[in-house]
């Protein structure tokens, strides 16, 4: 019995090539694009949540809203008169020394306050003095626009005589 030739050609008995298996070289991206547009849409969704997490009842205001691109510094006073920065509780003899620590005694830093509209004026005053006291010179009060009135009407309706400008939150 012979064997059947293969010939010079590199072709079996059958007329096909023989061909190597090679693994595909190239990434499937498609996961890696759906896990990225997941993340994307948990961020999107998850990123207003992180906002100050003291609960108060902010007082509605008509001042025009502060657009400023600098992070600033928020102390919160809750309707107990508890003081807070950020969402740590402060004594109210330990707010000076924490706020020079945090912004470097920096006197042009931001400084955002935030009260209960059912505390005592007194109480806010105090911890503004206590703020500008130390040195600081860019102090704000946040407030609320009234419900029903856009932020456009709110603002060509303030007056130009405040101290201190109004944040809308």
């Amino acid at each position: 019995m012979a064997a059947p030739s293969l010939g010079g050609n590199g072709l079996g008995g059958n007329g096909r090539q023989r061909t190597r298996y090679r693994p595909m070289a190239e990434i499937n991206v498609t996961p890696l694009v759906d896990v990225m547009l997941v993340l994307l849409v948990v961020f999107m969704v998850a990123a207003p949540l992180l906002t100050v997490g003291v609960p108060v009842d902010l007082p509605q205001t008509q001042a025009p809203p502060i657009t400023d691109p600098k992070e600033p510094l928020v102390i919160s006073i809750n309707n107990e008169g508890h003081i807070f920065i950020q969402d740590t509780d402060v004594a109210a003899d330990a707010l000076v020394p924490r706020l020079q620590a945090i912004t470097g005694a920096n006197p042009d830093a931001l400084v955002y306050v935030r009260a209960d509209k059912t505390i005592d004026y007194g109480r806010v005053l105090e911890v503004m003095s206590l703020i500008s006291a130390a040195g600081f010179q860019k102090v704000s009060l946040i407030a609320e626009s009234p419900k029903g009135v856009p932020a456009a009407a709110a603002a060509n309706t303030a007056s130009a005589g405040h101290t201190a400008p109004a944040a809308r939150r």
